[in-house]
């Protein structure tokens, strides 16, 4: 763990175990700007123009992991996280990072980062803390952006048979649905980016299409996304009776010419002053990974390597 230079930025904390290489902006953020195994290539995207600079007035996409709150809006959710954050130690290969309060909103937010001592599996926790004098409701919002020319693979549910006949049902449940998908307004079931298969959606970035989002409850507990031979795999839970923001969106998906952002949302809350909501999930890098361009590619490449 040591703060070095990344991309004009002087101040960036490093975690590394030997087995795989994070690297958070200590300038402005916090955002974990590259996530790599050691020497190799960065999963996330980074835009040229946005890199080394901070003060902005403006909020500044730049790439990376950053921590957003939902619902989506004009103003909470875009502040401009373009100030110097404070970190400390928590572990032998642990970090938190401590940005200053959003006093506009009464909101402060940390970042904590964790690395076992082996392997590529990081543990990610985003905290928020009403620290006004009201009552808000939020949800924690973690989303992704990662470099462009990969395929996003979605796990779906367990198919299962139509019962046929009402009394060939078990319970209820096996005439009802089993899973939630939102659409958003620019998406298009034409986009040939996407496939809707048997066992997985499939979302291929692609630098040449505009906007393109869809949401879903998501149950399966993992997303993936393999480019240039890396599979960066994203973990989480979903809580059954939980409220989530966007019509009930666990996870969000969203591309257009320039990355595709990987999207998971905590539980929309009322959070009363002094209380606090997290956003936990975890992810894992995997090298050497063929392309993959079929639901038995997955089957065959992605799955074996998947600890869910």
């Amino acid at each position: 763990m040591e703060v070095v230079e990344y991309r004009g930025w002087k101040n960036n904390l490093l975690l590394s175990n030997g087995h795989v290489e994070l690297v958070v902006t200590l300038d402005v953020g916090p955002r974990v700007i590259a996530y790599r195994l050691p020497g190799g290539f960065n999963v996330m995207k980074n835009y040229d123009d946005m890199m080394g600079k901070t003060g902005e007035a403006e909020w500044q996409l730049r790439g990376g992991h950053r921590f957003w709150l939902a619902p989506e809006d004009l103003t909470r959710t875009y502040f401009p996280d373009n100030r110097p954050v404070a970190w400390e130690q928590t572990g032998p290969f642990a970090a938190k990072l401590t940005p200053p309060p959003e006093t506009e909103y009464g909101v402060q937010k940390t970042m904590e980062l964790k690395l076992g001592p082996t392997g590529t599996k990081v543990e990610v926790t985003l905290t928020v803390t009403n620290v006004g004098k009201e009552p808000t409701d939020l949800a924690p919002w973690g989303p992704t952006v990662m470099a462009p020319g990969g395929v996003e693979i979605i796990p779906l549910p367990p198919k299962a048979p139509h019962p046929g006949h009402p009394k060939n049902a078990k319970t209820p449940a096996d005439f009802g649905p089993n899973q939630e998908l939102i659409l958003w307004p620019y998406f298009d079931f034409a986009d040939t980016r996407w496939t809707f298969g048997k066992k997985y959606i499939f979302l291929r970035q692609d630098v040449t299409k505009g906007p393109t989002k869809i949401g879903l409850a998501h149950r399966e507990g993992w997303v993936g996304y393999v480019n240039s031979g890396t599979l960066f795999v994203k973990y989480f839970d979903y809580r059954e009776g939980a409220v989530y923001p966007d019509r009930g969106t666990r996870y969000q998906t969203f591309s257009y010419e320039e990355m595709l952002e990987m999207e998971t949302c905590g539980e929309l809350v009322t959070l009363q002053p002094g209380a606090s909501a997290s956003l936990v999930e975890s992810w894992e890098l995997f090298g050497n990974v063929p392309d993959v361009r079929t639901e038995d590619d997955v089957d065959r490449v992605v799955l074996p390597l998947v600890k869910k």
